[in-house]
Formats: C-alpha cells, sequence, structure tokens
C-alpha cells in the first residue's frame, strides 16, 4: 500500500500514533540516540517491561512490544538493527526489523505506527540505503497497519525521505 508510508520530521517521542518503534540495542536495556530518547521519555515502565518480558534481550533483525509508558503512544515495539560500523552488514536484516515490526503491529491492532531510521545513526548504516530499506519494506510489506511514519530528526533527512517516498 504505497500511500501508508509518511515521513514527518520532528521527535518520534512525541508522536499521536499508537505505537513507536524503538531502534534497540539487543540487550534491550536502553541505550543512545532513539533507544535512550524513548527510555526517558516513556519512564521506568518501559525498562521494567523489557526486563520482564525479554530477559535476554532480542536477536538483531527481531521485534518485540511493551508498554509505551508515558509516551502518547499504547506500545514501543523494540527491534535491534544490525551494526553496520561492527560489520553487521547484511541487508536482510535491516529489512527484517522493519517487516517484524508491521507484523507486531498487526499482532497488538495498531493501525498508526512511527518508525525512526533504524541502524542509520550510531550503528552506521549509510543513509541513502536506510532510507531505501525502511521506504521500499513499509510499503511493500503486507499489513493492516494505515499509517508508517517515518520520523526524521532533521530537515535534510525529511527532505531525503520524502523525496524516496514520492520517486
Amino acid at each position: 500500500m504505497s500511500d501508508r508510508v509518511t515521513v514527518v520530521q520532528g521527535d518520534i517521542t512525541v508522536q499521536d500514533v499508537d505505537a513507536v518503534v524503538n531502534a534497540a540495542n539487543r540487550g534491550m536495556r536502553g541505550g543512545g540516540g532513539v533507544d535512550g530518547a524513548i527510555h526517558r521519555a516513556g519512564g521506568p515502565a518501559v525498562l521494567e517491561d523489557c526486563v520482564r518480558r525479554f530477559p535476554s534481550g532480542l536477536a538483531t533483525g527481531d521485534a518485540g512490544w511493551t508498554t509505551a509508558g508515558d509516551l502518547p503512544a499504547k506500545w514501543v515495539i523494540h527491534v535491534v538493527g544490525p551494526n553496520h560500523r561492527a560489520g553487521e552488514t547484511d541487508r536482510g536484516l535491516l529489512v527484517s526489523c522493519y517487516a517484524r515490526a508491521l507484523a507486531v503491529a498487526d499482532e497488538l491492532g495498531a493501525r498508526t505506527v512511527a518508525f525512526p531510521l533504524v541502524s542509520a545513526g550510531v550503528y552506521g548504516w549509510p543513509l541513502d540505503d536506510a532510507i531505501a530499506a525502511a521506504v521500499d519494506t513499509l510499503r511493500d510489506t503486507a499489513s493492516d497497519v494505515t499509517e508508517a511514519r517515518i520520523v526524521a530528526f532533521d530537515e535534510p533527512t525529511h527532505d531525503l525521505v520524502a523525496g524516496r517516498i514520492s520517486g
């Protein structure tokens, strides 16, 4: 469904959606970037649910959900993207993050989901390919999600995502 993928510039933690996607690390205990922001804004309930539901964390490419705590969303869907800088260059793992997040959203009944660009920050995935993987997977994967909103942190990234969506 080509019209379900949208882009906004802003802060993923304030998006008024059913679920936000967190670019987590394997341990699922918080971290930097999007992960740290979601844990800070969501409060301790997010970490407590991560510890309870995922005592051993998650594998790269997988997804799981927790409460969203104090976030406007109902749920956080945590995905573990590949760390390109550490040699994890299998694009299939990055694509899997988006496909698995949509599957989890469907299980939850979430219809509006906000996504970061998984692995494009500290994990060093090349930005153009991170955008292509996100837009193409969100566009082409069967799902009941009606809006897959990519949240770009800055204007240049927003413009690149918008170009990919319209192109």
